[in-house]
């Protein structure tokens, strides 16, 4: 009785979690719409979309993953005292590092912004170096409501962790309508960065306001109830959060650095990549990473049971050749689909307010031309999910690290160019797929599944010759030839053999 309403307890957690992360995802996508609307891929767009994202990035990079990957296994050995000194002490230093770090952008903002945004022309650049200021003030707030959203995750309080993103574009989609409709000034800029920092610091009021609740979902229960087996370590030790930190933080520093790169081209090009990368990462995010993470638990058993008895897991076997064919087939789909309908996605999502067609125009080719790297992805997050559970991610962290290296030695030849920019994305994600898979070792030839993988590739690969044999066509029906060429690549994995059912079915 005790396992069915626990089970019923997750399952709604989960189906909540989705729920929730859907229209986190959604009105998210909904903010960058109305950011193009009120913008463009301008000069003030540039700026907009570096003080926005810039505290969450670093934040992401510092603090976000790393907190979840040393956190959530270390407050299970904890008891709730011991979480909450935990808790406590990590606040304190996140606010000084942040409060650190948003002094040295105060006064470093210039030669910040030669880097980030270098396309920013010169009639801008106070009003960019201001909003560098309003993102260094944003920053001990992003990593405090990083370590919240990590407790929040812990509790399992998904309400909490999804609905904060919800105040933060809630509040930043009023302003940009307000300006879309017609104050596109400096004084309503200004009025906008307040607005930013607003939404900032109610993020943290709602995340407070969970917290103190501290119940599951729905259950109205004490969520830190649950017994701990002791105080545990203080601290995790500085190796964990080394690695925890490179194998979250470098991938977010990839597309974040082509962006900065693409700058070079001039006016608006940090703006444009920015749209043409969106485009991109909504299937990453609602497709292909939501799959590994929904297979992490039983993948998690299955390999912990082979651990136990020392003999090669059938299940294990199973649950992570079903992760990569559902992964695979999904990233196909979505590959299919903006190669056929990346114009019209483009036109649907950003094609109004100040947005102009030239900017349209290479905000579909960047984004169609970085379509391919969601195939790796899709391997490397599967991939991933098992070297955690290994504990064996120190390969990809180093691949990740020697990548972007390679993309900054890269930039004078990309030259801004968005393009070239998301060919070396491509590339850059192919190599940490094949050093993910060589790190999973000899057991990878039993986890993928080379027929129904070849067969959906080929489906992309026609779709790409498609695109580039079709005319022009009008929106509608470039919406419908995507939706189209995705539901085709799935029915072509369906055909292949019996992976992608297997998977369907779990």
């Amino acid at each position: 009785m005790a396992e069915s309403i626990i089970g019923a307890m997750l399952l709604r957690a989960g189906l909540l979690s989705l729920s929730l992360l859907l229209a986190s995802r959604i009105l998210g996508l909904a903010r960058e719409s109305a950011q193009a609307a009120a913008f463009g891929a301008t000069g003030l767009g540039d700026v907009v979309v570096l003080m926005l994202t810039l505290p969450d990035w670093v934040a992401g990079l510092l603090a976000s993953g790393a907190l979840a990957y040393v956190l959530l296994p270390h407050w299970a050995r904890q008891t709730p005292d011991a979480q909450a000194a935990t808790q406590r002490r990590l606040a304190r230093s996140l606010l000084l590092l942040g409060a650190g770090l948003g002094l040295l952008l105060g006064f470093g903002r210039d030669p910040a912004l030669s880097i980030l945004a270098v396309g920013v022309p010169q009639p801008l650049r106070e009003t960019a170096s201001e909003a560098m200021i309003w993102s260094a003030l944003a920053l001990p707030l992003a990593l405090l409501a990083a370590l919240w959203s990590t407790r929040l995750q812990h509790l399992r309080d998904f309400a909490g962790m999804y609905g904060a993103n919800l105040v933060v574009n809630g509040v930043l989609i009023g302003a940009m309508l307000w300006i879309a409709i017609g104050h596109q000034n400096t004084w309503a800029f200004r009025v906008f960065c307040l607005f930013f920092l607003l939404a900032m610091g109610l993020r943290l009021l709602w995340q407070a306001w969970r917290l103190r609740r501290g119940v599951f979902p729905g259950d109205g229960t004490d969520a830190i109830r649950v017994p701990a087996s002791g105080d545990g370590p203080a601290s995790p030790a500085a190796s964990v959060w080394l690695w925890a930190g490179l194998s979250a933080g470098l991938p977010l520093a990839l597309p974040f650095v082509a962006r900065s790169l693409a700058s070079q081209s001039g006016e608006g090009a940090l703006a444009t990549f920015n749209y043409a990368w969106k485009l991109i990462e909504l299937p990453l995010v609602l497709a292909i990473q939501l799959v590994a993470t929904l297979a992490f638990p039983a993948i998690a058993r299955a390999l912990a049971d082979r651990t136990d008895t020392g003999h090669r897991s059938a299940a294990a076997d199973t649950a992570i050749r079903a992760a990569m064919a559902l992964a695979w087939t999904l990233a196909c789909a979505a590959a299919a689909g903006l190669f056929l309908g990346a114009p019209s996605l483009a036109a649907l999502l950003f094609g109004w307010g100040r947005m102009d067609p030239p900017a349209l125009s290479r905000v579909a080719l960047w984004g169609a031309s970085g379509a391919w790297s969601l195939l790796p992805q899709a391997v490397t997050a599967v991939g991933l999910t098992v070297l955690a559970v290994q504990g064996k991610m120190r390969l990809a962290a180093l691949a990740y690290g020697a990548v972007l290296t390679g993309l900054l030695g890269a930039g004078n030849w990309a030259g801004g160019d968005g393009e070239r920019l998301m060919v070396m994305l491509n590339l850059a994600y192919v190599t940490v797929a094949a050093v993910v898979l060589v790190a999973l070792g000899s057991a990878a030839k039993r986890w993928l599944p080379l027929r129904l993988m070849a067969a959906t590739l080929s489906g992309v690969m026609l779709a790409a010759w498609i695109r580039h044999a079709l005319p022009a066509v009008d929106t509608p029906t470039g919406l419908t030839l995507a939706v189209t060429g995705a539901f085709a690549v799935v029915f072509i994995g369906l055909l292949s053999g019996p992976d992608l059912r297997h998977a369907l079915r779990r």
